[in-house]
């Protein structure tokens, strides 16, 4: 229902229940549940951010989930495809690993990995890499490291960069690019502005 949500972080709390930031844009506030991992990312209160979301609808409830990069929520989207994953247990598991690590993990049939996680037991990690290893392969989701060529990537440099690779760049073309380019954007955390200036770059 929803791709994204873009507004200003006004609050951002835990609970016994989870991690949770609210997302105001256009005099709404939005109540998304994130995993730990999004939620201890470097980003303070009354900044403007991008959410990829996912809409979970039950019959007595319905939950708006959020995510800094758009892999992570494809990644969530597999999680809860498994039956015995629910939110929880796949926010769980976003939390305690990178979308790159769990990926990995996933397909090379690391079940006791998986098991490090809360709440994920020894038959749900192999039932996991059972239903989701052949997913994974095909599905290709394109993940960008927090680390690209020694950079260190913001959210909106890890977008643009799964992007403009998706686009035929090369890593080394986007390494050279953002070694002017970042120091030129008023806003590093503005993806549109980062990828406008990067193809303008690549394009002279």
């Amino acid at each position: 229902m929803f791709e994204y949500i873009k507004g200003i972080l006004t609050d951002k709390y835990t609970t016994t229940n989870g991690c949770y930031f609210i997302l105001e844009t256009n005099g709404i506030g939005y109540c998304l549940e994130v995993s730990e991992l999004d939620f201890n990312s470097n980003i303070d209160k009354d900044n403007e951010i991008k959410l990829y979301t996912k809409l979970l609808h039950k019959e007595d409830s319905m939950t708006l989930c959020g995510f800094l990069k758009k892999d992570t929520r494809d990644l969530f989207t597999y999680l809860t495809s498994v039956s015995g994953v629910g939110t929880k247990m796949a926010l769980a598991l976003l939390g305690r690993f990178s979308t790159c690590d769990l990926i990995s993990i996933v397909i090379n049939e690391e079940y006791k990995e998986l098991t490090l996680a809360k709440g994920v037991g020894q038959k749900l990690a192999q039932k996991i890499i059972l239903e989701l290893r052949d997913k994974l392969i095909k599905a290709n989701i394109a993940v960008v490291s927090d680390k690209f060529n020694n950079i260190e990537l913001s959210p909106a440099s890890q977008e643009t960069t799964s992007i403009l690779l998706s686009l035929g760049y090369t890593e080394e073309e986007i390494n050279t690019a953002y070694k002017v380019v970042l120091n030129k954007c008023e806003n590093r955390d503005d993806s549109e502005e980062l990828l406008r200036e990067t193809l303008k770059y690549l394009s002279m």
